[in-house]
């Protein structure tokens, strides 16, 4: 591998964006703990697994912003602290995020049972194996200054490890480029899998008067499955076109656009989850303005459950995986 480029200079402008990106971040997972903590009944097992998706971002941002507030410049012991914390926490967003995906795929396309064994292999796997790569790297001394060339300030692999381009892949890279993959197959299968199961419907039930409030709900939720792999990658794309620069020892890496880009994306993620599933969840965001405006819940719903009263429903279909079926509701819908 040629010799490392010199230190990327990180410009004020570029670290106000990227330090208020980490506090939108840290708001955004802490509102998503909380609407959890606060309101049981939202609290299915996709939420779950969203739940620990935003603790895992919530150490993140913390940990990127004490990184970017410091900017290093040198390997200390908070440098290794804080790669060490972001170098978890970033890897077992990671994990998490391709557990929801597969969590969703397992249950709505397969149809196969979930209980607690399933759980506890997501927290070994997405908690442990994050965390057994992070004591390693720490203990073989590979935490540390990186220059700012696959980073935005704070700490990663040590520039001066020999073989930090494994320690790279291992620490984070590899994991991204798989999630890459892995999240748009998955959830296309479950979108394809969604409309199948709502073509097969309409083949054997009349069109009702409830079907246009009906549809705008179903064309919303496959929608935020489209959404979800692409949000993921607009946001993480910019940290692998930074990597493959660097491995390619090219200047552009230090582009101030670039930089930026890399640095919101790789803090906005657990903002970007508070946007689609606090703020985009009709279930949640109802709740949420009635907190703030100190009006009971039902007083904001009582005009849609009177409309839905009126109407005839569909009587449920038992294997019917849409996208509004009563475990996926909570995660999905929005209208």
């Amino acid at each position: 591998m040629p010799g490392p480029l010199p230190p990327t200079e990180l410009y004020a402008s570029e670290r106000i964006v990227v330090l208020l990106s980490c506090v939108l971040s840290f708001l955004g997972s802490s509102l998503l703990v909380c609407t959890h903590a606060l309101w049981p009944e939202l609290r299915t097992r996709p939420r779950q697994l969203l739940l620990y998706l935003s603790l895992a971002d919530l150490l993140s941002a913390l940990s990127y912003f004490y990184g970017v507030l410091q900017d290093f410049d040198r390997t200390s012991w908070d440098c290794v602290l804080q790669g060490a914390l972001s170098t978890f926490s970033n890897t077992s967003s990671f994990f998490w995020t391709m557990a929801i995906a597969l969590y969703l795929y397992i249950t709505i396309v397969r149809g196969s049972p979930t209980g607690t064994g399933l759980l506890c292999c997501f927290h070994v796997v997405s908690w442990g194996v994050p965390l057994g790569i992070t004591v390693a790297a720490v203990a073989l001394k590979k935490i540390g200054y990186d220059a700012s060339n696959v980073s935005v300030g704070w700490c990663w692999v040590n520039l001066d490890a020999e073989d930090r381009v494994l320690w790279m892949l291992l620490t984070g890279k590899v994991w991204e480029i798989l999630a890459y993959v892995t999240l748009p197959v998955l959830y296309i299968l479950i979108k394809k899998h969604i409309n199948r199961a709502h073509a097969a419907l309409s083949e054997y039930r009349p069109i009702l008067s409830r079907a246009p409030a009906f549809q705008p709900r179903t064309s919303i939720a496959d929608k935020k499955l489209i959404l979800i792999p692409v949000i993921f990658i607009i946001l993480r794309i910019w940290s692998t076109v930074r990597f493959i620069l660097t491995l390619c020892n090219s200047p552009a890496v230090q582009n101030s656009v670039l930089v930026v880009l890399h640095g919101i994306g790789n803090t906005f993620q657990g903002g970007a989850n508070c946007i689609m599933f606090v703020l985009c969840t009709r279930v949640v965001r109802a709740r949420l303005f009635s907190s703030i405006c100190c009006r009971p819940y039902d007083s904001l719903n009582w005009p849609l459950q009177r409309s839905n009263s009126n109407q005839q429903h569909p009587e449920p279909c038992k294997n019917m995986d849409a996208p509004d079926s009563e475990w996926t509701r909570p995660l999905l819908s929005s209208t």
